[in-house]
């Protein structure tokens, strides 16, 4: 008998319409694990139950968290809308832009800001953000594609983490999930938002 189906947060064509699984051609060693196969025009795929899995520990792990514990740091324009939903419904606090250095561990600026734990988009792009939580010894979440090295990360969910689909559906599926987990939400279909909702335009 074929084992059944794992249940995914979201149907797989939609996992597959954002582009979620699509990687860059560099592959870095550290990513390797998460790499499906590699595409004749030298793409690299990673494997959708393991992207939707990590999601699910990357939800479940930041669930355990109030929002003025967590940090959103995103300097890659494509997510800039998708991160001020998130946060405008969540009340999570984050960074559209770029992150002053600093913020986390100098409390004479005024950008000066305590965490619990920092969530990346791109470890490169925010990488000052990164290293100041290392710094300060606060767990960091990433996203990552297959060119990153996720070496001072704490939870890396592989992913396509350039894409403005494939951050729009991360995103929504972030915050509609939380807000279910930290009963702000009564029922999912509570959640009046879709995904085009957290779309770059």
């Amino acid at each position: 008998m074929p084992e059944p189906q794992k249940e995914l947060l979201i149907e797989v064509e939609e996992y597959l319409k954002s582009g979620i699984h699509i990687g860059t051609k560099f592959k870095n060693k550290y990513m390797q694990d998460f790499i499906y196969k590699v595409r004749p025009d030298g793409l690299s795929i990673m494997n959708l139950e393991t992207i939707d899995e990590r999601l699910r520990i990357m939800i479940d792990f930041l669930s355990r968290y109030a929002p003025e514990e967590i940090l959103v740091v995103s300097r890659r324009e494509n997510s800039h809308r998708a991160v001020k939903l998130m946060s405008k419904l969540t009340g999570i606090r984050a960074i559209a832009g770029r992150y002053p250095p600093g913020t986390l561990t100098n409390p004479a600026l005024s950008t000066f800001t305590e965490a619990k734990v920092v969530f990346v988009t791109d470890p490169w792009p925010d990488k000052n953000a990164v290293i100041d939580a290392y710094k300060v010894g606060i767990p960091i979440v990433a996203l990552c594609d297959t060119n990153n090295t996720p070496l001072m990360i704490d939870l890396v969910v592989p992913c396509n983490n350039k894409g403005k689909k494939s951050l729009a559906l991360i995103f929504y599926l972030f915050t509609k999930n939380y807000m279910l987990k930290r009963g702000m939400l009564q029922k999912e279909s509570d959640f009046k938002y879709n995904v085009e909702d957290f779309l770059e335009k």
